[in-house]
């Protein structure tokens, strides 16, 4: 029995540091992919950081697009210009590792604050893991976004006051220091988020005072109004060194910020209850934010709720933050899940202090959805193998991946000690499974010959855009090119589009020809696979209800040169094309 105890925790140690070492890779693979999940606004910041450093100065930020020139503080961008060596080293990998680096920094807090809290090493394996294996942190906390930096410059005051009590009790240093932590997060994404840190600091406050008004306001509340003023005076910074300090109140101030409580026709109330930017689909974003731990996330909130008298103090501090963002956020017209990432590694934390808390079967029920899911994405490489009519589109690595998730779900329902271990692992792997899955797209089926690519260097191409600055992406896809963007919305065919532009690329189904087919003018010089990142209404209907998934997901682009001599060139400019 002795030997068993000492061999069990070694065992289980090297279980979680083998997951660890999982996340770091999962969160590395594939990372300059063009189709990593993630979302539309880093092709506008892509945009921007590209004309900024083309320009040799830090500001004014620079921007094609209509009124997003200032769309966000400018420390996001300058990190993008300093990670591409001045836009020299163009790559989506450059762009993209500082944010890994930042959800990592953030995971390692929890980590920490984990072992800390619960005094033991598991439980702040399960807090980072848990975190990494969420999607929104896997979407957001990949691509070339101000949600990893912000979610790790506005967790770290928390985390300070968490980690070391005696912080709580600092009148003006620790106050001073969280509120240049707050700065920073303010300088990559907004001084919007003064409201719900104020709030979030100031329950923290009150709440270790009993509270007791007086007792917050005469001991606690300048230590708030010094790292709020901090704060706020360091993301002024950014009016005292822009060249043009108006323009950033119009386009930041007034539309980015005052313009999310504008209900864009349907009234205040109405939008707070219907649709989807309604107070419903908000609470609903803490579980549908969490992906496969969706049913994790939904017995934490149970569980927490029937053990609310017994709860600990870091418990009901850490649910008084995650009730201060949630307020903030619910107050403006435009409501969005990814608002709530802030929180989400406080979600990560009170789930892995619950972790034995929570029910057996709620995991189970997991690892089952794992199954279902991993049993789909197999079956569209399988399919898609077909298609291609190539048997070794996905090697023998990608299966022997997919075999060993199989394997470790099976065992995981069976083996009741392994359940809970295994959870965030199996999540994991789903994740690098899915990221395999795209790698085809990333090789020489999703992409132009270097034939293709010599050929249109330094020429014009027009590509189809379906999202501002779309066609930003392009630019890693034919590097060299000059690239324009045409809207998608338009539905031009290829002869539209031969009629038009001298160089072209055009989307059409893996099953149909047509467009290719009735162009006269249109020589094809080149082809990839592709995936549409976004459907219709109608297309989306027809994935859910009749399973077409792989008619709707899957496109062949063209790259054609037209022959025809004379052209039409419709009367829009630049800015209305894909701007």
């Amino acid at each position: 029995m002795k030997m068993e105890w000492r061999v069990e925790p070694a065992l289980r140690l090297g279980w979680y540091v083998l997951a660890c070492l999982l996340a770091v890779f999962t969160y590395f693979y594939g990372l300059d992919s063009q189709h990593i999940p993630k979302n539309g606004d880093e092709y506008p910041y892509e945009h921007i950081v590209r004309l900024t450093a083309n320009s040799g100065n830090l500001l004014p930020l620079h921007s094609g697009m209509d009124n997003m020139r200032n769309t966000k503080p400018p420390l996001l961008f300058w990190q993008g210009i300093v990670s591409t060596n001045w836009g020299q080293d163009w790559t989506l990998w450059k762009l993209r590792y500082p944010s890994v680096i930042y959800t990592l920094l953030t995971a390692s807090m929890l980590f920490m604050l984990g072992w800390k809290l619960s005094r033991q090493v598991e439980t702040g394996f399960i807090a980072a893991l848990t975190f990494l294996a969420f999607f929104t942190t896997y979407r957001f906390g990949r691509p070339f976004l101000t949600n990893p930096p912000e979610v790790f410059w506005l967790s770290l005051p928390f985390f300070v006051l968490l980690y070391w009590r005696q912080a709580l009790a600092s009148r003006w240093l620790i106050p001073l220091l969280l509120g240049i932590s707050v700065g920073i997060g303010f300088l990559y994404k907004s001084f919007a988020l003064g409201l719900p840190v104020t709030l979030g600091l100031a329950a923290w406050y009150w709440h270790q005072r009993q509270y007791r008004v007086m007792e917050f306001i005469k001991q606690d509340a300048l230590k708030v109004f010094i790292a709020i003023s901090v704060a706020v005076a360091i993301f002024g910074l950014w009016f005292a060194l822009d060249p043009n300090p108006q323009a950033v109140w119009k386009e930041f101030v007034v539309g980015e910020n005052v313009g999310k409580f504008d209900p864009h026709g349907s009234g205040y109330l109405e939008k707070l209850l219907w649709g989807g930017s309604s107070i419903w689909s908000y609470i609903l974003a803490f579980m549908t934010n969490a992906g496969l731990l969706t049913f994790i996330v939904i017995a934490l909130f149970v569980v927490a709720y029937k053990n609310r008298q017994q709860l600990s103090n870091e418990e009901k501090l850490l649910w008084l933050l995650i009730a201060a963002f949630f307020i903030s956020f619910a107050l403006p017209s435009q409501r969005s899940g990814r608002y709530l990432l802030d929180v989400m590694p406080a979600v990560a934390l009170l789930s892995a202090l619950s972790w034995q808390r929570i029910s057996r079967k709620v995991f189970i029920a997991t690892l089952l959805l794992a199954g279902v899911l991993l049993v789909g994405i197999a079956a569209l490489a399988l399919r898609l193998q077909n298609e291609m009519n190539n048997a070794d589109l996905y090697s023998i690595s990608f299966w022997l991946l997919c075999s060993v998730a199989i394997i470790l779900i099976v065992f995981a329902i069976v083996k009741s000690d392994f359940t809970r271990p295994a959870t965030n692992v199996v999540a994991l792997l789903l994740l690098l499974i899915f990221a395999a899955f795209l790698k085809p797209f990333d090789g020489v089926l999703g992409n132009y010959s270097v034939a293709t690519q010599q050929y249109v260097a330094g020429k014009i191409v027009w590509v189809p855009c379906n999202f501002r600055a779309h066609d930003e992406g392009h630019r890693f896809i034919l590097p060299g090119a000059e690239i324009y963007g045409y809207s998608e919305d338009q539905n031009l065919t290829a002869a539209d589009l031969a009629s038009r532009y001298d160089l072209f690329a055009v989307q059409e189904s893996l099953q149909s020809n047509a467009k290719r087919g009735h162009c006269f003018d249109c020589k094809v010089i080149g082809q990839r696979l592709d995936i549409r990142g976004r459907q219709s209404g109608d297309e989306l209907k027809d994935m859910l209800f009749n399973g077409n998934f792989f008619e709707n997901l899957f496109v062949r682009e063209l790259l054609v040169e037209s022959t025809a001599e004379i052209k039409n060139i419709p009367p829009q400019t630049f800015a209305q094309m894909c701007r």
